[in-house]
């Protein structure tokens, strides 16, 4: 099984336990990844608002990049995932403006034809391996390990872009996963929902808001974590926790994981290639709880 690898632009600097974690994940399960060097950002939905065309040729010129390649693209970022996806839905709707926009791609001898497919590593491992082969790879059952899920708003919204009708699992994919590592499922209202993630720079308060109602709303229900399969959201809900905390007045302290730390804890992998170190928020007890010994 073989993609064009698209690790997104927070993997490679917010978050780098992100990129060495999925990368050592894909290789446990025979996924061969060749990154997409020289692709740019998607925009992450942000550049669209001011320029669609713009952002759609951005992306386009990433999807002629992966068929160049004969490849699929993996995505690691729910963010990147929801805009590949609307870009993906514009250009195949309409031929004319997929048109308009190959004329700016040729000026890099690029022609985006509609042929390739972008999958998350989330979608690829419920959908292309299944949970139940998921399940058979794990070495470290994450027995006893309470986790929420919180997939980010791009992995969710809008249905029609995502293949929500051709794949309605996708809807319960990442509880699936966690099942499948042995943890426990703690669900919650606001595992689909904004992580406060977008308006963090113009209104602080409100996103602290926001990082602080999921954080907790998920504690009371007795998640010991949470895992995300989006860096966007990684960055608000463990990067802002002390600020969201100390707005609210109350003590949280729950550890977020990225999607393949969880996935690689249950495989086996050693926490510091998983980069659990590295996290804001201490993932100490996680390990504890699954029996890592720290070193």
């Amino acid at each position: 099984m073989k993609f064009a690898f698209y690790p997104g632009c927070v993997s490679k600097g917010g978050c780098p336990e992100l990129f060495a974690s999925a990368v050592a994940v894909a290789e446990k399960f025979g996924i061969e990844l060749d990154e997409m060097k020289g692709a740019s950002c998607t925009g992450a939905g942000i550049l669209q608002e001011k320029n669609r065309f713009l952002g759609d040729c951005l992306n386009a010129r990433t999807f002629a990049m992966a068929e160049n390649m004969g490849l699929p693209i993996l995505t690691i970022c729910s963010t990147c995932q929801g805009v590949f996806s609307q870009a993906h839905q514009r250009l195949d709707r309409d031929p004319s403006y997929r048109a308009q926009v190959n004329e700016v791609l040729k000026e890099e001898g690029l022609e985006y034809k509609g042929t390739v497919e972008v999958k998350h590593m989330l979608w690829v491992l419920a959908e292309d391996i299944g949970a139940t082969e998921v399940k058979k790879r794990v070495v470290r059952p994450l027995t006893g390990l309470r986790v929420a899920p919180f997939y980010g708003c791009y992995l969710v919204r809008p249905s029609s872009a995502l293949g929500f009708d051709m794949h309605p699992a996708r809807q319960t994919s990442l509880e699936s996963i966690i099942e499948a590592c042995g943890a426990e499922v703690v669900d919650f209202p606001g595992k689909t929902r904004c992580c406060g993630f977008p308006i963090t720079t113009i209104n602080e308060k409100n996103s602290m808001g926001m990082v602080a109602k999921h954080t907790l709303d998920a504690k009371d229900r007795g998640a010991d974590a949470m895992v995300t399969p989006c860096p966007l959201c990684h960055l608000n809900l463990d990067g802002y926790q002390p600020k969201a905390a100390a707005q609210v007045n109350e003590n949280i302290d729950l550890p977020i994981l990225h999607l393949p730390q969880m996935l690689g804890l249950a495989l086996g992998l050693d926490s510091n290639i998983l980069g659990m170190g590295r996290n804001i928020m201490t993932t100490y007890n996680v390990l504890m709880k699954v029996g890592v010994k720290i070193h």
